[in-house]
Formats: structure tokens, sequence, C-alpha cells
């Protein structure tokens, strides 16, 4: 009975962030749905114009993004209701991100079903790709499907962290912490220019694969809700 009520509390939390279908189902779904639409117009302009090559976008990346403004709502919006029911914030983090793993499984479900069926049509008939990106589907559709949910969490997970040092430190705070990460990438980008090493970084990018790529960005997913919920966990009440 000890572990019902745990499980039961969590369920509590990913209920709340369902309260407001919006944010998870509908918004994703439209975001998509119009990426997809201004795609296959692009492609059948160019098509028109005479250009018989394969089409292919990065229109299906446009929910990816949307999904850091989840992580944003999920943590300023859904918080203080959960604490008002008398959640952990240990409970309020796991259901948060059980919340948007069930959204992102929806999301590469669709992005997947999409991709083996412009396999089945070559392009739509016009030889157009919005979900099959040949580089992500190289280790199969399975591989695909992982990529974009991993993706997904990935988004998530660093607009929880934002939202999260926002509610922590105030504005100053998040401002100094988004100038820091600036400085690391210009420090990671200084240090792979000055030692001449940007082929070997090619390289590893090329021998990795987006499987291994993906697998990477799951850990890295890992440490950033690590980090995500010590942060919570020692925000003022």
């Amino acid at each position: 009975m000890d572990h019902e009520v745990p499980r039961n509390r969590l369920l509590n939390v990913v209920r709340l962030q369902f309260v407001n279908t919006q944010t998870f189902v509908v918004v994703p779904a439209l975001v998509l749905g119009g990426a997809w639409l201004i795609s296959m117009l692009i492609f059948w302009v160019i098509g028109g114009a005479g250009v018989d090559g394969v089409k292919a976008g990065g229109g299906s990346q446009a929910p990816l993004w949307y999904f850091l403004a989840i992580g944003i709502q999920a943590m300023t919006m859904t918080f203080p209701f959960s604490q008002a029911m008398s959640l952990t914030r240990r409970e309020f983090f796991i259901g948060s991100l059980a919340a948007a793993a069930v959204s992102g499984f929806g999301m590469a479900l669709v992005f997947v079903l999409l991709g083996l069926f412009e396999q089945a049509t070559g392009g739509y008939g016009i030889n157009g790709y919005f979900a099959y990106l040949e580089w992500i589907w190289v280790a199969g559709p399975f591989a695909a499907g992982l990529t974009y949910f991993t993706a997904t969490l990935f988004f998530f997970t660093i607009g929880f962290w934002f939202a999260t040092i926002f509610k922590r430190f105030g504005a100053l705070g998040l401002t100094t912490a988004l100038l820091g990460l600036g400085l690391v990438l210009v420090g990671l980008v200084a240090l792979a220019t000055f030692q001449q090493a940007w082929p070997s970084v090619g390289r590893w990018f090329t021998e990795t694969g987006s499987l291994g790529l993906t697998l990477w960005g799951l850990l890295l997913t890992g440490i950033l809700a690590v980090g995500s919920y010590l942060t919570l966990r020692r925000m003022p009440a």
C-alpha cells in the first residue's frame, strides 16, 4: 500500500498538467499541423516551378521549440496549484516530466507515422518529405521516433529549468544564467577554432550517427533534469 500513494499523487500531477489541454495537446498539434501544411504548400510551389528533385525541409522541428514554452508554462502556471494541493516538489517535478513524456510520445508517434507514409508514397507523390529526413531515419523508424521524443524532453527540460531559475532568482538571475551559458558556448567554439578541431568535431558527429547523438541527448537531458530539480527544491515557498 505504501507504494500506491506516491503513484496516485504523481498521477494527480499529470492530470493537473493536462487540465489545460491546449498546453500539452491542442497547441502542439496545431503547430505540427500548421508546419506540415506550410511545408506541403512550399513543396507544391517548388514542384510547380519545375524542380523534380528531393524536397525536404525542417518544418517538423517547429513543435520541438514549442516544448520549450510548455516547460515554462508547466512551471509558472501549474506549480502554485500543486502547492495548494499539498504536493511535494519532487512529486510535482516527476509528474510534470511524465506529462511532457506523454505529450512527447504522442508527437513522436505522429512523426513516425508521417515518415512511414512519406516513404510509402514517394513523398506524397511530389518527392517532398516533412518527417522523413534520411539522416534521422538511417537507423530505422524506432530510432527516428526516439530521436524526436528525446528532443521534446530536452526542450521541455530547458524551458522548465529557465522558468525555475526565474522563480528562484528573478529576472536578474535568469539573465545572468543566460549570459553565462552564452559565454560557455562561445568559449567552446573558440576552443575548437583555436585548436583547429572542427574537422574532428564534424567527424565525431558523422561517426556517432543520429542514434548515438540521441543517446547522448538522453544523457544530457537527464543531467539538465537533475539540475532543474535541485533548483526547484531550493526555491522558497
